[in-house]
């Protein structure tokens, strides 16, 4: 990021490169769809450039990039509850749209992946965001804890509520264990 900072632009572009699968399969996994996922990264990339003289060495980039990434999540998410009330309509019908066919999805069966997949957006994003980066990206608790801005322990009994609430969801298709 120093290099970026100094406007070195192939510096950037390297990160870009470095970081851009994983905020997309981050965001793919929160928003249920790639193509919008590709649009937040881009604009979480921007936001990064817009920004790098502003930005500070205090922990790892992936964190920060994330941590914005998130913010523009919370903050979409803000905007679809205030046009939920004004347009049922448009809520359903992004809600019908199917989400993006994976090597996961054959594997495991369209039906348990679709259930899974729904009760995932069906829970609130400050339980979602650590799901997702907990269970699906496997990053330790520290990390996630940097990059949503908030304490070890906050992390921990979210993901844990998380999942209880997931288990809740699908209790037809909960087999027990954990």
């Amino acid at each position: 990021m120093a290099r970026v900072q100094a406007g070195d632009e192939q510096a950037f572009a390297d990160l870009v490169e470095r970081y851009k699968n994983p905020l997309v399969n981050y965001l793919t996994q929160m928003t249920r769809n790639r193509e919008r996922a590709e649009d937040l990264a881009q604009d979480a990339f921007v936001r990064v450039y817009r920004s790098a003289g502003r930005y500070r060495e205090r922990g790892q980039f992936q964190a920060f990039l994330f941590r914005i990434a998130t913010n523009q999540l919370r903050t979409e998410a803000r905007k679809a509850a205030r046009w939920r009330g004004l347009l049922p309509s448009l809520t359903a019908e992004h809600q019908r749209r199917a989400p993006v066919p994976s090597p996961q999805r054959t594997a495991l069966g369209s039906e348990a992946v679709d259930a899974v997949t729904k009760a995932l957006s069906r829970l609130p994003l400050h339980y979602r965001a650590p799901v997702v980066l907990r269970e699906i990206e496997g990053w330790p608790y520290a990390r996630i804890a940097r990059t949503l801005g908030c304490r070890e322990g906050t992390v921990k009994s979210r993901v844990h509520r998380g999942k209880n609430l997931l288990r809740e969801d699908l209790s037809a298709y909960w087999n027990g264990g954990d």
